[in-house]
C-alpha cells in the first residue's frame, strides 16, 4: 500500500512540475545593463513589490536593483520595474548584528552604515520568492507576497553579537521624504506612513507591521537623535528593534494601503492571516502560474521558451493594484473612495505599453482591463483628464500624447463591456478637445510651434494623432458619425509636420518656419529637441493608424521601401551626446526605444512581408537573451517584453485599436493562448528553425489565408494558424 501511494504521489508530484511554468522565469533578465527590471517578490499586478535596494547610483538604478552592484541597503515594499526614471523604495527594511547603525552607509564605505555585501551565488528569485544572504552578517533573508502584504522571514546567526532590525522611512529611491510616522501599537504591532516627493510630486503610503513573536525592544529615532516614545513623527523617522540576544527566526508582515494604516492592518488580516511561509511562497507561484498558462508554448530551443515566460512575467508587475482589500483607494485628488465596484490601478506607463502591454491584456487579462479602464476614468471624474502617466496616485505628466485615449477605445472596439461606453467617451472627447498641452493647436488645424512652452511638440503631436485616429473608430463604432469625421480629420494632421524638402517631419515656429538647426540623425539637443526620447529618423514612422497616407506621402511605395531600407541601414557618426534611451541600433531604428517598435511591419503592410521577418528575427535574436543584460533597453513597465510576446508569436498590433495583428515570424514552433471567449487559439510554424525565417505560406484552420494581417476578433473565434516556414523569401 505504501510503495501504492508512493508512485502515486511520485506521478502527482511530476504532473505537478511539468505544469509548473514559474519554472522558466529568470527574474534576473533585464536586471543588468539598461532593462531596470524589479527584481525581488510580487504576485501579478500586485499593490506589494518586496525586493532589495542597492545605495542608489544613478539611471541604471531606477528600479532600485541592478545586476553589477554587491551592497544591499534593504529590502523596501514598492519598486517600480525598467522605467527611465527612479522612485519608489518605501518602508525599507533591513537586519544586521552588531554594534547599532542608523544610516545605510555609502557606496565607498558600506560598513559605516547597516549595509551588506552579499553574492548571486547566495540570491535565489523566482516569481512570489526572494532569498539572500547578507555576507556582513551571515543573516538569510527570505522574502514573499500577498497582494498587498510582504512577507518576511530572517534566520540571525548564532553568533553572540547583539542582532538588529532598522525601518528606516528617511530611505527612497530617488525622492526625499517630506513626512514620516511610525508608531507602536502593542508588542507585536507597528503601524505608520512615508511621504515623499520624487517623481511623483506627492506620494504618500501607510504601512502596518505585525510580528509573529513579541519585540523585544523598540528604539524611535528622528535621523540620528534617539526619542523617548511609543510613536513619533518628523521627515526621517527611524524605528530599531533590538535583541539581547541571537533572535533565530524573525518573522513578520508588512501590510501596505494608499489610504490609512487601519487598512493596512486590514490587508494584513484579509490577505495573510496566518504564519505559514511555505505556504504563502506556494500560492504566489499558483497565482503566477495560472497567468503564465494563458499562453503555452512549445520550443525546441530552451533560451526561447526562458525568455519568452520570463517576458510575460515581466508584463504583469505593472500596472498594480492601489487599492485596499476592501476596495477603498485613494484617488488623484486626494479623496478617499470607499468600497469601489472595481479594482484601482496605478503606475500607468501609457506612452510606452499602449503600443503592445495593453493589446496584450486584451488577450489574457480581460476583468483586469475592464479594471484599468475604470481606473483611467476614475481619473479622468476626479481630475478632469485622462492620464498620461499616472504613479502612485499622482500625474507625473511625463512622455508625450494622452495615450489612454488609445488603450480605453482599444478595449471598446475590442468588445471589452466592464465599463461603461457613454462614460469613456465623454472622457475621451472631452480630454481631446481640451485646450492645454496644445490640443487648441491640434483643434485649430495649426502645428503645435516649436518656440512656445510646449516642448516636444513634433512627437506630441504624432501621438495626438494616433489618439485621435483611436477615438474616430470609437465614434464610428458608437454610431456617432459627425464626431468620426472630425477625429478622422485630425487624426492626419502629421502631414503638417511633413518637409517636403528633407523629407521628414520637422518642427515649425510661430512664423511658419522650420526649426534649426536640423540633422536627422542626432538625437539630443537643439537638433532633437521637437522629438521625445529619438531622432527625426525614428519619427519618421510613427502614423501606424494611417500607412497608406503615409506611404503617400513619402512618394508611393517604392520610395516608402526605399525610406525603409536606408532607415534599417543607416550608421549615426560616433556622437558622445546621443541618448543613452537609444540601444539596440540596426541603422537608425532603435529597439530600445518604444517609438520604433512597430517600424519593422511596416514592411509586411507594403507588401515585403519577408524583410518584416528578416527584421523581427534579427531584433530577437540579438537583443533578447537568458542573462542580466537580457533587455537591451528599459524594460519600460512589460512593453520591451510585450513586444517579443507578440513577435515571438508571429504576429504585432501595429495600430492596437484598429483590431489587427500584422504577421511577422513566429519564433516558437506552437503556441496555445486562452483568449478572453475561453476559447483557445493555436499559432503553429511548421518546418521553424533559425534558418527557416520566411513565411511560405499560412492556413487558418485548415484554409489557406494570404492576409498579411489577422483580425482580434478571430483570434476570439478559436482555431488555429498555422504558418508554414522556409529559407525561401517569400
Amino acid at each position: 500500500m505504501k510503495k501504492i501511494l508512493s508512485i502515486a504521489c511520485l506521478f502527482a508530484c511530476t504532473v505537478l512540475h511539468a505544469q509548473s511554468l514559474t519554472r522558466y522565469v529568470n527574474p534576473h533578465i533585464g536586471s543588468g545593463g539598461h532593462g531596470h527590471v524589479f527584481v525581488g517578490a510580487s504576485v501579478p499586478f500586485g499593490a506589494v513589490q518586496l525586493g532589495p535596494s542597492n545605495i542608489y547610483k544613478g539611471w541604471d538604478w531606477c528600479s532600485g536593483y541592478n545586476y553589477d552592484d554587491s551592497i544591499i541597503a534593504g529590502f523596501a515594499h514598492l519598486h517600480l520595474s525598467g522605467t527611465g526614471i527612479g522612485d519608489l523604495g518605501d518602508v525599507l527594511i533591513m537586519p544586521y548584528t552588531g554594534e547599532v547603525k542608523l544610516s545605510k552607509g555609502t557606496q565607498e564605505s558600506h560598513s559605516t552604515g547597516y549595509s551588506s555585501l552579499y553574492k548571486h551565488a547566495n540570491e535565489k528569485v523566482r516569481p512570489g520568492y526572494y532569498s539572500v544572504k547578507l555576507d556582513d552578517s551571515n543573516i538569510q533573508v527570505e522574502l514573499t507576497a500577498t497582494a498587498r502584504v510582504g512577507y518576511h522571514r530572517y534566520h540571525f546567526p548564532e553568533n553572540g553579537k547583539a542582532a538588529h532590525i532598522i525601518i528606516d522611512l528617511k530611505e527612497g529611491i530617488n525622492d526625499k521624504t517630506t513626512d514620516s510616522y511610525l508608531e507602536q501599537k502593542d508588542a507585536y504591532t507597528l503601524v505608520g506612513y512615508r511621504a515623499s516627493s520624487g517623481w511623483a510630486k506627492k506620494q504618500q503610503e501607510y504601512f502596518a507591521i505585525r510580528f509573529a513573536k513579541p519585540m523585544a525592544q523598540l528604539s524611535l529615532y528622528e535621523e540620528n537623535k534617539l526619542l523617548n516614545a511609543t510613536k513619533a513623527n518628523g521627515i526621517a523617522i527611524k524605528g530599531l528593534i533590538g535583541f539581547r540576544s541571537a533572535p533565530g527566526i524573525v518573522a513578520f508582515k508588512v501590510g501596505l494601503s494608499p489610504v490609512s494604516t487601519d487598512n493596512a492592518l486590514k490587508n494584513i488580516d484579509a490577505e495573510l492571516p496566518g504564519w505559514d511561509f511555505e505556504k504563502v511562497v506556494a500560492d504566489a507561484d499558483k497565482l503566477w502560474n495560472k497567468e503564465l498558462s494563458k499562453i503555452k508554448i512549445e520550443t525546441k530551443d530552451d533560451a526561447t521558451r526562458d525568455v519568452f515566460y520570463t517576458a510575460l512575467y515581466h508584463t504583469m508587475i505593472n500596472p498594480s493594484l492601489f487599492n485596499d482589500h476592501n476596495k477603498d483607494y485613494r484617488g488623484v485628488n486626494g479623496a478617499h473612495y470607499k468600497s469601489a465596484s472595481f479594482d484601482n490601478y496605478s503606475v500607468f506607463s501609457l506612452w510606452d505599453t499602449y503600443r503592445a502591454v495593453h493589446p496584450l491584456f486584451a488577450l489574457t487579462q480581460p476583468q483586469r482591463v475592464n479594471d484599468m479602464i475604470n481606473s483611467m476614468l476614475a481619473v479622468y471624474e476626479q481630475k478632469g483628464k485622462l492620464p498620461i502617466w499616472q504613479l502612485m496616485g499622482y500625474e507625473t505628466g511625463t512622455m508625450v500624447g494622452i495615450s489612454s485615449e488609445q488603450v480605453i477605445a482599444e478595449a471598446y472596439l475590442k468588445g471589452f463591456k466592464g465599463f461603461d461606453a457613454n462614460r469613456a467617451w465623454n472622457a475621451l472627447k472631452s480630454t481631446a478637445t481640451s485646450d492645454t498641452l496644445g490640443l487648441n493647436y491640434v483643434a485649430a488645424g495649426k502645428p503645435i510651434p516649436s518656440d512656445t512652452n510646449i516642448f516636444r511638440p513634433v512627437a506630441r503631436a504624432l501621438e495626438y494623432n494616433i489618439g485621435d485616429a483611436s477615438i474616430a473608430l470609437m465614434a464610428k463604432a458608437m454610431g456617432k458619425e459627425t464626431d468620426y469625421n472630425y477625429f478622422k480629420k485630425r487624426s492626419g494632421s502629421y502631414h503638417l509636420y511633413y518637409d517636403a524638402q528633407t523629407g521628414f517631419f520637422r518642427g515649425k515656429l510661430s512664423n511658419g518656419n522650420w526649426t534649426q538647426p536640423f540633422d536627422p540623425v542626432k538625437s539630443n539637443k537643439p537638433w532633437a529637441a521637437d522629438y521625445a526620447e529619438g531622432n527625426a529618423w525614428q519619427y519618421l514612422w510613427l502614423a501606424p493608424h494611417d500607412v497608406d497616407g503615409l506611404v503617400a506621402l513619402l512618394g508611393g511605395k517604392e520610395k516608402f521601401i526605399n525610406r525603409l531600407d536606408s532607415f534599417f541601414a543607416l550608421q549615426s557618426p560616433p556622437d558622445p551626446q546621443a541618448l543613452a534611451d537609444l540601444t539596440g541600433m540596426i541603422g537608425q531604428y532603435a529597439h530600445g526605444n518604444e517609438p520604433s517598435h512597430h517600424i519593422a511591419y511596416l514592411y509586411a503592410m507594403v507588401g515585403e512581408q519577408w524583410k518584416t521577418a528578416e527584421k523581427v528575427r534579427q531584433i530577437m535574436r540579438e537583443f533578447y537573451h537568458n542573462k542580466p543584460d537580457g533587455i537591451i533597453g528599459n524594460e519600460d513597465c512589460g512593453q520591451m517584453s510585450a513586444w517579443y510576446i507578440f513577435s515571438a508569436l508571429g504576429f504585432y498590433p501595429v495600430f492596437p485599436a484598429s483590431g489587427e495583428y500584422v504577421i511577422g515570424s513566429p519564433v516558437v514552433d506552437k503556441a496555445s493562448i486562452t483568449t478572453p471567449s475561453g476559447k483557445i487559439f493555436t499559432v503553429e510554424a511548421v518546418n521553424n528553425s533559425a534558418e527557416n525565417i520566411y513565411v511560405q505560406k499560412i492556413e487558418l484552420n485548415g484554409k489557406a489565408y494570404t492576409k498579411h494581417t489577422i483580425q482580434h476578433s478571430e483570434l476570439l473565434k478559436g482555431g488555429t494558424l498555422k504558418f508554414f516556414m522556409g529559407s525561401k523569401k517569400e
